[in-house]
C-alpha cells in the first residue's frame, strides 16, 4: 500500500488495525489534509492516483514470468510429495 496524493492535495495514508493481542483486524487508508501536522512528513513518499494505477497495471502485466516460475515450483513440490 502506498501513500496516495489526491487531486485536491489530500493524502491517503495506509493504516493497519490490530487487536490487543496482535491479530490483524484490517487494512485501511486514513486521509490527511494539507493543514495536518503530519502532512509534510508523508508528502515526499506520496504518489498520485494515476501513478498508483500505473504501478498496479505494470505489476499485473509484468508478473507473468514470476507467476510461471511459481507455478512450476508448486508443481515440482507436488510431484516430490507423491
Amino acid at each position: 500500500m502506498y501513500v496516495i496524493r489526491l487531486a485536491d492535495g489530500t493524502l491517503r495514508i495506509p493504516r493497519t488495525l490490530t487487536s490487543g493481542d496482535g491479530r490483524l483486524i484490517g487494512n485501511a487508508y486514513v486521509e490527511v489534509a494539507p493543514s495536518d501536522p503530519d502532512y509534510e512528513r508523508w508528502l515526499p513518499e506520496s504518489v498520485t492516483e494515476e501513478q498508483d494505477a500505473e504501478r498496479r497495471r505494470r505489476w499485473r502485466e509484468e508478473n507473468d514470468d514470476l507467476e510461471r516460475e511459481f507455478l512450476a515450483f508448486k508443481e515440482s513440490q507436488a510431484e516430490s510429495d507423491r
